[in-house]
């Protein structure tokens, strides 16, 4: 690493990984996959939605499980989890700590709820769980890729669930968010503020009614 000549930033070593050298801030899910004749649950922060439409999308690697099971199966599932389930995360990635095969006993013992459109797990008590069809595998980042799918079924928590602008503060106060705090830290975030938008700022999804 180098100081710059201003003193006012160090530039990073770009012939290795640079996000361990600084925080981010990121959601943490619990993406759920049908694993041949069983079930496999795999926590992830390199999440996002898709644009504004509903299309979500999540890195994996094929080293893992998750990937090779999107595959085969086309669908999958997120729980978005709350600050009190972090430690349902910490369980779902213990697969990883070497034994693969402890991945089916693990899942059983997770308390889960069957998604309703399609064969695969979500995590109970997660404020909000997404359903979704495999669309496209882009490979290439390193050994990483991502995983693209199209949202066809959602469900949300009544206490999580906005339907006006004036909701914003209350509801995340009352149902406080998860962050993942890159790499190996988690924060509960319940107190926020309104973001100071231009005037006339048009590019904001709108809110609607349920019917």
């Amino acid at each position: 690493m180098q100081i710059d000549k201003n003193g006012e930033w160090i530039a990073l070593n770009l012939n290795e990984p640079i996000w361990n050298h600084f925080h981010t801030v990121a959601p943490l899910v619990v993406v759920g996959t049908k694993e041949y004749d069983h079930y496999n649950m795999a926590p992830k922060h390199m999440v996002t939605p898709l644009g504004q439409d509903n299309f979500f999308g999540f890195v994996c690697t094929p080293d893992h499980a998750t990937y090779h099971n999107v595959i085969r199966e086309k669908i999958f599932t997120v729980s978005y989890i709350q600050p009190n389930q972090v430690v349902l995360a910490s369980l779902a990635a213990l697969p990883r700590c070497g034994d693969k095969t402890q991945s089916n006993e693990i899942t059983t013992h997770l308390p889960t709820i069957h998604a309703e459109k399609i064969d695969a797990l979500c995590i109970a008590n997660a404020y909000l769980l997404l359903e979704c069809k495999l669309m496209k595998v882009i490979d290439g980042f390193g050994k990483y890729s991502l995983i693209a799918g199209e949202i066809i079924h959602a469900r949300v928590m009544p206490e999580a669930l906005v339907e006006s602008e004036s909701d914003h503060a209350r509801k995340i106060y009352n149902m406080p968010l998860l962050a993942y705090i890159a790499y190996g830290r988690f924060a509960e975030i319940k107190e926020t503020k309104a973001f100071p938008f231009p005037k006339d700022f048009r590019d904001l999804p709108s809110f609607k009614k349920r019917k």
